[in-house]
């Protein structure tokens, strides 16, 4: 996009597409995020038992992948300062499995913008679609954000 300010609400448009650069998913990641979320399914953690699974070796958490999408989203510095909350996760999908080696990426679409009833604020709807290194879509849904007015409209 080119920009060197934020976002604000008045700056977007549906329809807006913007993509981030991609990352790849690690030993490190799976074993930091069970550390973190308490989740230690041996889907996750257990090569033996993953290997007799339906993926037939360890998956990336869910969760995971959306997080990661979350911060490459934010990596790109669009809404610094400018988003005031995430509202909602809406209609989240995980659509294909995440290995370790697997790259990412996030590809957003702005598809509704809506004005509060405080003057300082709009709502953002995105939908959202991570992507691996094969261009298949492995989880997709909507983000639903509080996004600041530049101004309050008069």
């Amino acid at each position: 996009m080119g920009r060197t300010e934020p976002l604000h609400y008045e700056d977007v448009e549906v329809g807006t597409v913007f993509s981030t650069r991609a990352r790849t998913i690690t030993e490190a990641d799976l074993v930091n995020f069970a550390g973190v979320s308490g989740d230690f399914n041996p889907l996750h953690m257990d090569a033996e038992y993953a290997a007799g699974s339906i993926f037939g070796r360890r998956v990336a958490h869910g969760v995971l992948v959306l997080a990661v999408a979350t911060g490459l989203r934010q990596g790109l510095g669009l809404f610094d300062g400018t988003l005031m909350g995430l509202l909602e996760v809406r209609a989240w999908r995980f659509l294909a499995p995440v290995f370790i080696g697997d790259t990412v990426r996030a590809e957003t679409e702005i598809v509704e913008l809506r004005p509060t009833s405080k003057p300082d604020r709009g709502v953002m709807t995105q939908r959202v679609s991570v992507l691996n290194q094969d261009g298949t879509v492995v989880q997709q849904g909507e983000l639903v954000a509080l996004l600041r007015r530049r101004e309050p409209p008069a």
